[in-house]
């Protein structure tokens, strides 16, 4: 099945042309990407995870500072503000979490449309396959994705600032040598997946904007007939199982990663 034309953006945030980011010849010869001015807008925050001891320390200064900047801790543990009212404040461990339990929820739709807004790429998938701007499925991505109950909390910057510090814990702690990361994903099955030579237990796939990977190929096992093998670039990493001590995606080891087109291989 040939690959869709729909990619992306003809601008985003990163600097680096959207179908360069999603082509297999970025994913194997990757450079490093920066969301604009993040690290800049929060000098102290990496000025002080420069200064820890070790990789936990960095996580719980991080999750720290997300609480305090945000101010979502307290809210979203009771339920109300300092001054009783309820009140909801979205944060992204909240979208994380929702994410594991379903990507085609609204939360979803939110992740994706911080992936369009920041790297340029459109969703191929949200509750169904979208293949064009005319259809009902590319307008309920829309609506979901600008629901305002997720965007009450400067949503797309917690995301931006979760990414950076991925990156920088990359770069500092998890794999300073390595540039990429064999993850696995389960799939039931390769129609609709538009590979190419999968024949030969090879091809080109194009995964939807944001998808999830595990570093475990028995994981991947259980979600699909078939695993596919993809050399991931890390500066496609947006979150890993090990980035943070409190988060909600430990048991199955999973990995968000930025989408496109990857060379994969094909297990059955």
């Amino acid at each position: 099945m040939p690959l869709s034309p729909l990619l992306g953006h003809s601008t985003n945030l990163i600097g680096v042309a959207t179908a360069c980011i999603a082509s297999p010849a970025f994913n194997e010869t990757p450079k490093p990407l920066h969301i604009a001015g993040t690290r800049e807008s929060a000098p102290g925050l990496f000025e002080q995870l420069a200064k820890q001891p070790d990789y936990a320390a960095c996580g719980r200064i991080f999750q720290d500072y997300m609480c305090v900047v945000f101010g979502f801790e307290t809210e979203q543990r009771l339920g109300t503000d300092r001054w009783g009212r309820r009140r909801y404040r979205n944060s992204y461990l909240r979208l994380i979490q929702d994410w594991g339990l379903d990507s085609n929820n609204a939360q979803g739709a939110v992740l994706k449309g911080w992936v369009e807004s920041r790297f340029g790429l459109y969703p191929t998938f949200h509750k169904h396959r979208i293949s064009n701007f005319a259809g009902k499925d590319w307008v309920s991505y829309i609506e979901e994705k600008m629901n305002s109950r997720y965007h009450n909390n400067c949503i797309y910057m917690q995301l931006d600032l979760l990414y950076e510090y991925c990156q920088w814990a990359i770069e500092h702690y998890q794999y300073p040598a390595a540039t990429h990361k064999t993850l696995y994903r389960g799939v039931n099955t390769l129609e609709g997946w538009q590979a190419q030579d999968t024949g030969k237990q090879q091809g080109i796939v194009r995964f939807n904007s944001l998808v999830s990977f595990t570093d475990r190929p028995s994981i991947a096992s259980e979600f699909g007939a078939y695993i596919l093998e993809a050399e991931v670039p890390m500066v496609k990493l947006v979150f890993f199982n090990g980035l943070l001590p409190h988060h909600a995606l430990h048991g199955e080891a999973e990995y968000l990663v930025i989408g496109g087109d990857y060379r994969v291989k094909v297990q059955r």
